[in-house]
């Protein structure tokens, strides 16, 4: 080092050791710039920098000197006080770890020690509990700082600040409270990373239970944990007190079992598993042998014993147990189990057992056993002792329960331990075993037997599993298999008196089951000599009794007195052996003599009283009530019966389980299920003979109650497929074909239900019920066909409904009430019909059951009805009235027939009240249909206070009151939607009388309620339309109309109101030319017409429509018919308004004819017109009607050639439509067409006149314009058609379109240049017709025409094939275009396509030749 080096550095020591740190920093900045590698310099300018308030230098020249040196202290003292006066904590505690391992390498214990204090206090103050348990671990012996900071002396508590090193002295020489606290630490750091971490697992997609989270988390924390080692530690300090110990020893117990249960049984982890259960095995068993009262311990060690029975867990443990934990729920029923059998539940060491329990010899041991049980539901041990307890007092059930429990408890400890629990999994089988082998007998056996079956295969000489097979067998009929294996009980168990003597019993009992009572008897015999001598077993000196009493019976009548003694003794010995009891009136009510069957009843009833399983008492006792017709008591004797063999689900919880098992006693469940159908009860009916039939599946009578209450409770399909196995059981039984028959009815197969009956009938021809439904089903059937719209069907349902009746009438005087309901129905509906298909018929059949009314009407009608009752067959009409006053007639009679209850006779008032409502809608206004609404409303009152709570006979007062008494009816209709809130037709009703009296906002509410609740129900769509239209919302109207016609039962006014909106709207809709869109008003108003043929303004509007798709014959009908009902009407009225219709229908009749070519009916009919209308009149629609009278009839005498009468009639026109733009300027074309056709120069000329006068007064008259062109065409006059065509030419786009929306413009041009051999002209604009509306079809259709003429075929098929694309859903371009895609094509295929589309055009006829002869030539 050079002086200079020296020199400098002296300098830069003294300037820090007077604080002159600048000097320092100058002097020790020289030495570095001499020599960059000097590490005191590099120390020194840290020194220098820090004190003047550089960090970041003084961090810089610490580390270069760090890293020339990095085995020299200072210059790491110097970075660690630079740190400590950043506060960076982490990089001073980096720090203060360095120095610590640099003492440690100079064996500085004083320093080393010092630096590990620092270390400890800055954690503690600025560290993380981990970061202070890190540090703190210096201290331990595991600690490489350990050996030697354990070289410093013992700390003097008397004088702690007499070293530096006094808290490291302390940690070292008694390392406990060190322990302690990173134990401390480590416990709640590992209880939150399991909590954190099972959170944040529990919200991933498809993350596991919370219970698998919970362990998968655990594994990786305990597997991983320092904890163990700690405890041990703390365990063998020799610090440590007892206490301590103690409780850290729990705390290891806990941990490792927490680990065990985490850790799977399979996989890699098993042999660890394995390893941990032996360490915690070996914990717990310590902690037993030392009686150290951790309840965990022990609990761990009872319930980890795989003991065969409850004793094999040691009954000293158990006493321990309850001495150590006295209190605790394990305790109590530990102590209850002891008491229960009466052994000691204290030490011998201990003179009192300490237990806290209640030990008097009155305490319920048993309910103690029970109440701790429910308190454990994850101990192995308390379901051993509640499943002991619960089949020792013959409680199967909760036997059953509490044993599957117990196995999967089992199971359960067996994945979290490495123990297989195999003997208590099979004590817990052998309880379930012999618990489903005893409850409900034999319904379990299945099951049971494989549960016993299972463990004789390991231990073929276990007793209880014996004898349960032996019960099971004997439960089968298989005697000769019982006996043997209950032999076999008793070779094993000679002497014994429990199941030995048992065995023996049984096998006896076999014995007499196989036809052998002498041998049986003898056997029962010596058993019997032995029981008696036994205190205590009653019921089995009983049981023995009574059989030895069985085979006595079956040896025959010397041996029923014998019998009898026994079955006597037996009560002796048990007055509770319910069997004896049966047995005993068996005795009474067949052998005695004489018979008394009082008393054999009382041993029924007690028998019964005494076990429900008694199924012959309960059986003689049902057939006993069932003769006395007791029907309460036989379904209570039913369902007991059930009840005693295990109800619907066998005794388990599982309703499932009703799947599985067969009745024991059929007969109750039958008769229960025809109790539970005649309250209507029909589930719980079907259940029972659902059940009935698992018994005897070939029970015919069964199936046929089975299909029978499907049908009521509106399971239709499976009653069909129950009636049908009832048929083929028996097909002789009609009563079957008769239920199918009504379901077929039910479910609207009325033609099936027709054939059925009449089978039936055709056997049994006076069967009343038959025929009356037979005539229900033909009234039903003739109601469907009506909404059909078949009313000639419908009509012939309805008399042969009222034939049937007839028929029945004749073969019974029964059932008349419904009888004449039937037969009025069938009548009122007749009265509906407007025509009559075969009235003849009709007449006959409605005379003949007018012989069975009175001629005279009842008292309440004489002043509506005041002439004898006859029937009118003058016509339609009149016999519908006819039928109508016959249907009031026969309503009257059935009310006056009496009900056998007031819902009858309010039915009987209701339809009286609708009929007569009906007969005073049709009456004229006057006193007669005052009368009738009179009498209908004051019925209908009748049938309210009859029944009042039915919403019907309210909705019908207040339809009856609509609008003469509007509170009343709205009151009414009110009331019968608090009856019934979810009628759509009473919302509709409603919403109909508040449009009515102008509330159209309630009136939409409801209707949108009617709507919500029944989407079908047509009239509330209807009232939605009559709302639009109100409104004036067109679109909407006609929507909501178009909805309720294709509903399934349409209202039919809505059909005409439908019908006229669409006509109307498609009258002025543009560029309208397809037939497609007017045809659903077609359909709906022919159906109308067959319903209300009467109705003249829908005939009318019906031949409007059969106008606009070109049916001119149907509207030629159509219309006449409408004129003829107008003439009658008028005849009656002479009304004005239908004087005028009449006129109008003249007019649209004459222009009909003249379509279709018959001018001269056109001509008369026009005359008809002009002989009504005056010549001079200023009302308008008058002159308009004239002016289009007259128009007709100039053009219809045009075409019959009377040219003078025609110009007449044409000049007339002109006159009469002088306001009427539109008639003139046709009226004006046809004087010109009738001026050129005279043929004269004068006449074309006048002609040419006319025409150009009505241009020049209408500018936009159109037909002129063309009509001027045209003949400008024909006399080649370019002139004349440039000067018609150039002002429409010279219009925009639009205007053009406007004015011309047909294009006959371009259609007269393209003919012009046609005529003249242009056809190159006439493509170029037809071009400029397709370039201006892309969008018709028309223009490119004539396109693609010309193309195909100018032979281009490439052209046309683009042409046509845009068309095809743009047009797919359009039935009509697809009419059209088809022909010329033929053409185009040469497809002989398409041209066959477009004869069938449209065999009335000549186009397609032509397309076909031209293809077909393009093709011969090829």
């Amino acid at each position: 080092m050079s002086a200079f080096v020296k020199t400098k550095l002296k300098n830069a020591r003294e300037a820090l050791g007077k604080k002159k740190y600048d000097l320092a920093r100058d002097a020790a900045t020289d030495v570095l710039s001499y020599e960059p590698e000097n590490y005191n310099a590099h120390v020194f300018l840290g020194l220098a920098c820090l004190e003047l308030g550089d960090s970041d230098q003084s961090e810089q020249a610490y580390r270069k000197a760090i890293e020339l040196n990095p085995d020299q202290v200072l210059a790491w003292q110097g970075i660690a006080k630079l740190y400590e006066r950043k506060e960076s904590w982490d990089q001073y505690s980096d720090a203060l770890e360095h120095l610590a391992q640099l003492f440690l390498k100079g064996n500085d214990a004083t320093k080393c020690a010092e630096t590990i204090q620092k270390l400890v206090d800055l954690r503690r103050s600025h560290g993380t509990p981990s970061q202070i348990s890190e540090v703190l671990y210096f201290y331990l012996p595991d600690s490489t700082y350990y050996p030697l900071l354990s070289t410093l002396p013992p700390p003097d508590a008397t004088n702690p600040t007499s070293t530096t090193t006094f808290q490291a002295q302390a940690a070292i020489h008694n390392s406990l409270p060190i322990l302690e606290e990173i134990i401390s630490i480590y416990e709640r750091e590992e209880e939150a990373a399991i909590k954190n971490e099972v959170e944040r697992r529990r919200t991933r997609l498809g993350a596991a239970g919370p219970e698998q989270i919970k362990r998968e988390v655990g594994r990786e924390v305990w597997g991983s944990s320092k904890l163990p080692a700690l405890y041990n530690e703390v365990m063998s300090h020799p610090n440590a007190a007892d206490e301590l110990r103690r409780s850290t020893e729990s705390k290891l117990l806990r941990h490792r079992q927490q680990l065990l249960q985490a850790l799977p049984s399979t996989g890699e982890l098993a042999a660890r598993k394995a390893k941990i259960a032996s360490e915690l095995q070996d914990l717990v068993n310590g902690m037993v042998l030392l009686e150290i009262p951790d309840e965990v311990a022990w609990l761990i060690y009872i319930e980890g014993k795989d003991a065969l029975t409850i004793d094999g867990y040691g009954l000293d443990i158990f006493r321990k147990y309850i001495r150590i934990f006295p209190g605790t729920d394990m305790s109590k029923l530990l102590h209850g189990y002891l008491a229960y059998h009466g052994l000691p539940s204290k030490d011998e060491e201990d003179g009192d057992s300490g237990d806290g329990l209640d030990s008097e010899r009155d305490e319920d041991y048993a309910e103690a056993i029970l109440h701790a049980f429910h308190k454990l539901p994850n101990s192995i041990v308390a379901h051993r002792i509640a499943a002991e307890l619960y089949e020792q007092d013959n409680d199967y059930e909760n036997a059953l329960k509490v044993a599957e429990s117990g196995y999967e408890v089992a199971q359960r400890h067996g994945r979290n331990t490495v123990t297989d629990f195999s003997n208590v999994k099979k004590a817990f089988n052998i309880i379930l075993g012999t618990c489903l082998v005893h409850l409900f007998p034999p319904k379990h056996h299945t099951r049971a037997l494989g549960v016993i079956n299972s463990i004789l295969a390991e231990d073929p000489d276990n007793i209880r599993c014996l004898m349960g097979r032996g019960y099971i067998l004997q439960y089968s009929n298989k005697w000769g298999e019982a006996k043997v294996v209950f032999d076999k009980v008793a070779s094993l168990l000679p002497g014994d008196l429990d199941d030995g003597i048992r065995a023996q019993e049984e096998a006896a009992w076999c014995t007499r089951q196989s036809q052998d009572p002498d041998s049986a008897s003898k056997a029962l015999s010596a058993i019997v000599d032995i029981l008696d001598g036994l205190d205590g077993r009653e019921t089995d000196q009983a049981r023995c009794r009574w059989r030895l009493g069985q085979c006595f019976w079956n040896m025959g009548d010397h041996g029923r007195e014998e019998a009898y003694r026994h079955f006597i003794t037996s009560l002796k010995r048990s007055p509770e052996f319910a069997p004896a009891f049966t047995s005993l009136g068996i005795y009474y009510a067949e052998f005695s003599s004489p018979p008394d069957p009082k008393r054999a009843n009382k041993c029924f009833q007690k028998a019964f009283e005494l076990d429900p399983r008694e199924g012959e008492a309960a059986r003689r006792l049902a057939e006993g009530f069932a003769e006395e017709r007791e029907w309460d008591l036989v379904e209570v004797v039913a369902q007991r019966t059930i009840d005693g063999e295990g109800g619907v689900n066998a005794g388990l919880e599982n309703a499932a389980a009703a799947s599985r098992y067969l009745p024991v006693n059929a007969w109750a469940w039958k008769a229960l299920g025809v109790v539970e159908m005649n309250r209507q009860h029909y589930a719980p009916a079907i259940q029972a003979f659902q059940i009935a039939l698992r018994t005897d599946a070939e029970d015919q009578l069964s199936w046929l109650r089975l299909g029978e209450v499907y049908s009521k409770a509106g399971r239709y399909e499976a009653a069909i497929k129950a009636l049908k196995r009832a048929q083929e059981l028996n097909s002789d039984d009609w009563i079957a074909s008769y239920f199918l028959g009504d379901v077929e009815r039910q479910t609207g197969q009325y033609q099936a239900a027709i054939v059925i009956f009449t089978a039936i009938l055709s056997k049994h021809p006076h069967e009343t019920k038959v025929l009356l439904s037979l005539a229900q089903t033909y009234f039903d059937l003739g109601r469907a066909e009506l909404v059909a719209f078949f009313t000639a069907r419908a009509e012939a349902s309805f008399v042969a409904s009222i034939k049937t009746v007839l028929r029945l009438m004749q073969a019974s005087s029964g059932y008349r009430r419904l009888v004449w309901k039937v037969a009025a129905d069938a009548l009122y509906q007749l009265s509906q019909l407007s025509a009559f298909t075969d009235a003849d018929d009709v007449l006959s059949t409605v005379t003949q059951l007018s012989g069975f009314l009175s001629e005279q009407p009842s008292e309440r009608l004489k002043e509506l009805f005041t002439a004898p009752h006859g029937l009118d067959a003058s016509s339609d009409s009149m016999l519908a009235l006819s039928l109508l006053e016959t249907a009031i007639f026969s309503y009257s009679y059935r009310a006056s027939l009496g009900a056998l209850d007031d819902t009858a006779s309010a039915s009987a008032s209701h339809d009286l009240g609708v009929v007569l409502f009906s007969y005073a809608q049709i009456l004229s206004e006057g006193r007669k249909q005052d009368l009738a609404r009179q009498e209908a409303v004051v019925y209908f009152k009748e049938a309210i206070a009859l029944d009042p709570i039915n919403d019907i006979y309210w909705s019908a007062l207040g339809t009856v009151m609509f609008s003469s008494q509007p509170k009343i009816a709205q009151h009414a209709y009110i009331r019968a939607l608090e009856i019934d809130s979810r009628s759509a037709a009473t919302w509709s009703n409603l919403g109909l009388f508040y449009l009515h009296h102008n509330d159209p906002q309630l009136a939409t509410e409801a209707f949108y309620k009617a709507q919500i609740l029944d989407p079908d129900y047509a009239m509330a769509w209807v009232g939605r339309g009559l709302i639009a239209t109100l409104e004036n919302k067109e679109i909407e109207s006609r929507a909501f109309f178009e909805h309720s016609i294709s509903l399934p039962t349409p209202v039919l006014d809505a059909d005409v109101a439908f019908a006229t909106r669409l006509f109307l709207h498609l009258r002025i809709a543009k560029n309208h030319n397809s037939h497609d869109a007017i045809f659903p008003a077609f359909f709906v108003l022919e159906r109308f017409c067959k319903q209300r043929s009467q109705d003249a303004y829908a005939w009318h509007l019906f031949g409007l429509v059969c106008e606009s798709i070109g049916q001119y014959e149907l509207g030629i009908a159509a219309i006449e018919r409408a004129i003829s009902i107008l003439e009658v009407a008028y005849e009656e009225s002479e009304d004005p308004i239908l004087e005028r219709r009449f006129t109008i229908a003249h007019v649209n009749m004459g222009r009909l004819r003249l379509s279709s070519g018959d001018c001269e009916g056109a001509l008369a009919a026009f005359q008809v017109v002009l002989s009504l209308l005056p010549e001079d009149t200023e009302d308008q629609s008058t002159r308009s009607l004239l002016a289009q009278a007259q128009l007709c009839a100039g053009l219809a005498s045009f075409k019959l050639g009377s040219l003078e009468e025609a110009l007449q009639f044409c000049e007339s026109a002109l006159e009469s439509s002088a306001d009427d733009t539109t008639i003139r300027n046709h009226a004006v074309v046809v004087l010109a067409q009738t001026l050129w056709a005279i043929g004269t120069d004068e006449g074309r000329e006048s002609a040419k006149g006319q025409l150009l006068q009505s241009i020049e007064t209408d500018p936009e008259n159109l037909l002129a314009i063309n009509a001027l062109a045209g003949m400008g065409i024909l006399t080649d006059d370019d002139s004349l058609v440039d000067a018609a065509l150039s002002e429409i030419l010279s219009l925009s786009i639009q205007e053009r379109q406007e004015r011309d929306p047909a294009g006959d413009v371009t259609y007269l041009l393209i003919q012009h240049h046609l005529s003249q051999g242009d056809i190159m002209q006439a493509i170029s604009v037809a071009q400029k017709s397709v370039l201006a509306h892309p969008s018709h079809s028309k223009h490119k259709r004539q396109l693609a025409t010309l193309s195909l003429q100018a032979g281009d075929v490439s052209s046309a098929q683009a042409i046509l094939s845009s068309l095809s694309a743009s047009s797919e859903e359009d039935l009509t371009q697809t009419r059209e275009s088809v022909a010329l895609q033929a053409i185009a094509e040469e497809n002989a295929r398409l041209a066959e396509k477009a004869v069938m589309l449209t065999p009335w055009k000549e186009m397609g006829w032509q397309s076909l030749s031209y293809v077909r002869a393009k093709n011969a030539e090829v």
